[in-house]
């Protein structure tokens, strides 16, 4: 056991620091959470409290447990092309993962389960993750390198924890079920699909390395790029019951992938790796300071 939870700690350092990691997922569920509020028309004052910490544990748990069932998936690749991912590197087993991913989707939902809504939908993103690697592995579909099939198939489990984080908004805020919550999800969404896109594109792809390009071509990936966050603080504009100069604040991060985009259709051979993480940690503290003014 013990040797176990030392190779369980080396995953985690390795493919999750930890530090990172809480501030972004903190970031996640406080920042959703106010947009939520920030595009509730019936809203009133929104303030985090304890459900709010609760949530962004879990997210934090939930992200954790995610990164493990992607480093199963995607072992053969990490072995060609991250070696020393701690999985690739055989510093932790895929067992190991799968004592990490039962143990920890029971903890997150007994954390969660005086809210059985939330339970409930955090139990459905758990249970789709494992299927969809038990597929991968019984079958080995969806095939790595078809990346937009990959997309789509990955993508009820960001949309189902978006949704555990509208439940709990809904819970606090004693409201009904609205519209504002689906086009919520659908901006939140958009923001977070662009670093998935960004990350992968080069003009120089090694053989073998994974790439939208290789499916939508250079161009109709930079275009995707640059496309979703555009998209996404276009409708947090048209969108967004907050005043109208946070909300302007509030869509600034979209110039993040903007000057990212810029600099590598200026010549760079990879898109600037550290872009789609600094967008991502600045939309979601923007959409915390929008729920926060509201």
């Amino acid at each position: 056991m013990t040797g176990r939870l030392r190779r369980i700690g080396r995953f985690v350092s390795g493919s999750f620091p930890p530090v990172p990691s809480l501030l972004l997922a903190s970031a996640w569920a406080y920042g959703v959470t106010g947009l939520f509020a920030a595009l509730d028309p019936h809203g009133t004052r929104w303030r985090p409290g304890a459900g709010t910490a609760v949530e962004a544990v879990t997210v934090f748990a939930d992200l954790l447990l995610m990164r493990a069932l992607d480093d199963v998936r995607d072992l053969g690749y990490d072995r060609r092309f991250h070696p020393g991912r701690p999985l690739a590197s055989r510093a932790v087993r895929a067992g190991d993962l799968g004592v990490l991913y039962a143990a920890g989707s029971v903890a997150v939902l007994a954390l969660n389960a005086a809210r059985p809504w939330q339970a409930a939908l955090l139990a459905a993103q758990l249970a789709y993750g494992a299927a969809v690697l038990a597929v991968h592995c019984r079958w080995r579909w969806p095939p790595g390198d078809r990346l937009l099939v990959n997309l789509l198939v990955s993508l009820p489990a960001p949309v189902l924890l978006h949704a555990y984080l509208y439940a709990g908004y809904l819970h606090a805020a004693g409201h009904a079920v609205g519209s504002f919550g689906l086009l919520a999800i659908v901006v939140a969404v958009l923001a977070a699909g662009h670093a998935e896109v960004a990350k992968t594109i080069t003009r120089a792809p090694r053989p073998g390395e994974r790439t939208y390009a290789a499916s939508l071509g250079l161009t109709g990936a930079v275009a995707l790029a640059l496309a979703a966050p555009a998209l996404s603080a276009a409708l947090l504009a048209a969108l967004s019951q907050a005043p109208p100069a946070w909300t302007a604040a509030a869509v600034l991060p979209s110039a993040v992938p903007a000057v990212a985009g810029y600099r590598f259709l200026r010549g760079r051979t990879r898109w600037p790796p550290a872009a789609p993480a600094l967008h991502l940690l600045l939309t979601f503290t923007g959409y915390a300071a929008l729920g926060l003014a509201r």
